[in-house]
């Protein structure tokens, strides 16, 4: 697995991992205002970057080449992502524990792999 201390570079990683993984909605006559892999990809940011969901609104506000980099048009309110963290860590619980390990500093996971 590759590293990254890049923002842009772990949300792509994200969101095209989300692709493979979740259907784009939770259901059928959702509003179809975010797909649930650009959801994905903003929480992975927020553990990334060690912020609450106010905090990863503000980053996504501020920066839009990381929306751009999800396909973002429009940034999410923060009860979004809370609701969408619910959903998808319901939904598959090991999520939880690899948006974890993901965003983890590259020296503690190679340690870590090393004892393997």
């Amino acid at each position: 697995m590759r590293t990254s201390k890049s923002p842009k570079r772990v949300m792509r990683t994200a969101y095209a991992t989300a692709q493979r993984a979740l259907p784009a909605y939770a259901h059928r006559f959702s509003p179809k205002k975010f797909t649930q892999h650009q959801l994905f990809a903003c929480l992975v940011l927020k553990e990334f970057l060690k912020t609450d969901y106010r905090g990863v609104v503000g980053v996504l506000a501020d920066c839009p080449d990381l929306c751009a980099a999800i396909e973002l048009e429009n940034v999410p309110h923060y009860t979004t992502l809370q609701k969408a963290a619910d959903r998808l860590l319901k939904k598959t619980p090991r999520t939880a524990s690899w948006i974890k390990r993901l965003s983890q500093p590259s020296k503690q996971r190679s340690s870590r792999n090393a004892r393997r």
